[in-house]
């Protein structure tokens, strides 16, 4: 059941205009209507002067890699039979991104089942000097899941089996291809969860998740998966297996040297097996959707919350009026603030919810306990992607920012843009200071991209942001890493890559900058 504490009010549309995108600008008030929601379970960065000012997203020239000959597709046949595809219509998915806006041009599919299977293909390609793409659920948004030429496609999808579970300890030991959800419905079983939740989990692979350093719904209270994944393994370039595939929660023995693997995008080797810190299931769990008139509320009551309810609390998401307006529009996703039951909530939320009413920081909101209700609020979040793709080509960005930041960036652009874009809007991760700025415009338009870019850069660069907070670097935003780190940082991994993968098959044309000697 749901509770509804007060009638529903219509609040503006019009989000309030900045005249600067500095950071040091002090926050406006404006009469604007933001929704968030949240479930409830039981450095000092360089000058952007240092890196490319405006480097663009398309890709490089091919780099000298060979190319697939008869030879290398009977090898991969012998070793892979039934599992070596080149029918270009099954590849042809597998050739695009999600967003559909990278295609690549690989004419060879190979499917390895085993560890020992991922490590002959590589050992196989760095000897013939065959570039490589790895591929998990290809659900990435920033071109960092498909070949941007003819690199061969090694996917890990039927690396899908659950090698251990410990009920005591919590400890989840997977294959890479293993799909979030498929996990999460397993541990659910046993009492667990998966202590990373995201949009797309029908989707991605574990592997891909780790490989990315997904963030997602739950990260506030789980923290990320540099915390949670206790061990990996992982098949180098030249196909030599790092077995760091640990079960310990504590090892001080020398370097983490999972950690190297985590958030580097396929580029330093390939993930064939994760073990993972899974908490224990809620025994209750509520999702309250509130509607706040100005950001500022917004934020107070996340502070208010974040006190009253402390240990509870495993998510805070927020999504504006113009998200709830695409989701009504393309989806037919009603404001779900409105007819519901009264219901009595645990004595905490109570008390959060009876204090943020009286102190006029809310002024709508619903509570749902039971599950079919959390989920139908839970999609109004985890929807609104879906929403943008029916309002037209759209241009996304996923961006860390001071908290009380992230959403001046989306009214800064919104009056920079001006009438360029139909849609400008902002979701995300208020716990984690994580904003998802989407644009749209009726179609690709090269105008409007670069208004966009580097703006939303230099704006995230003055705030000490990152301009990429869970969805990696990839394809599109290499080039713009300096934003982020600087020269002597991106220095070092370039030495870790060459170390690595000295010929550079893994992932090529990903991650890191193209102007590295």
């Amino acid at each position: 059941m749901a509770r509804l504490f007060r009638s529903t009010q219509q609040f503006g549309n019009v989000l309030g205009r900045c005249r600067t995108h500095a950071c040091a600008a002090t926050p406006r008030r404006s009469p604007v209507e933001h929704w968030w929601l949240f479930g409830l379970c039981s450095h000092k960065l360089h000058t952007v002067a240092d890196g490319p000012k405006s480097c663009p997203a398309a890709a490089p020239g091919r780099l000298p890699f060979s190319t697939v000959t008869p030879d290398d597709l009977d090898f991969f046949r012998k070793i892979l039979p039934g599992r070596t595809i080149t029918d270009p219509d099954l590849l042809q998915s597998s050739n695009v991104d999600w967003l559909k806006t990278v295609k690549g041009s690989s004419e060879v599919l190979l499917r390895p089942r085993t560890t020992e299977d991922v490590s002959q293909i590589l050992r196989y390609c760095n000897r013939r000097n065959l570039a490589v793409n790895p591929q998990g659920g290809n659900t990435g948004l920033v071109g960092g899941s498909v070949p941007v030429y003819d690199e061969i496609i090694v996917s890990t999808a039927l690396m899908n089996n659950i090698l251990s579970f410990d009920s005591v300890s919590g400890i989840l030991t997977c294959q890479a291809g293993c799909v979030l959800e498929n996990l999460t419905l397993y541990l659910e079983e046993r009492d667990y969860i998966m202590p990373l939740d995201l949009g797309a989990k029908g989707s991605c692979q574990i592997g891909g998740n780790v490989s990315t350093n997904a963030g997602g719904l739950r990260l506030l209270r789980y923290g990320s998966l540099h915390g949670t994944v206790l061990g990996l393994e992982v098949v180098l370039a030249d196909g030599r297996v790092l077995d760091c595939l640990s079960t310990l929660r504590k090892d001080n023995t020398g370097y983490d040297l999972k950690q190297l693997f985590i958030g580097s995008e396929g580029t330093l080797g390939v993930i064939t097996a994760v073990s993972i810190l899974c908490p224990r299931k809620p025994k209750s769990v509520n999702v309250v959707f509130l509607g706040c008139e100005t950001f500022e509320q917004l934020l107070q009551t996340f502070q208010l919350c974040r006190g009253m309810l402390g240990e509870i609390l495993s998510a805070f998401e927020f999504l504006d009026s113009e998200c709830m307006r695409l989701l009504n529009t393309h989806l037919k996703l009603p404001n779900p603030i409105s007819g519901s039951d009264p219901r009595h909530d645990g004595e905490k939320l109570h008390n959060f919810l009876e204090e943020a009413m009286t102190s006029s920081l809310v002024n709508d909101g619903t509570v749902a306990t039971e599950e079919s209700k959390a989920k139908t609020l839970w999609s109004m979040r985890e929807r609104v992607t879906e929403a943008l793709t029916h309002d037209g080509y759209t241009y996304k960005y996923d961006i860390s920012l001071p908290v009380d930041r992230i959403y001046q960036l989306v009214t800064d652009m919104r009056e920079h843009l001006g009438d360029k874009a139909k849609s400008v809007v902002g979701y995300g991760h208020v716990g984690d200071g994580n904003l998802h700025l989407n644009i749209t415009s009726p179609t690709k338009d090269p105008e409007v991209l670069a208004a966009i870019e580097p703006f939303v850069y230099e704006w995230t660069a003055s705030c000490q942001g990152s301009i990429s907070a869970e969805h990696g670097l990839g394809l599109k935003k290499r080039n713009y890493i300096y934003y982020s780190k600087p020269r002597q940082a991106v220095a070092l991994m370039s030495d870790i890559k060459a170390m690595l993968d000295p010929k550079g098959i893994l992932n090529p044309y990903k991650t890191l900058p193209d102007n590295l000697k």
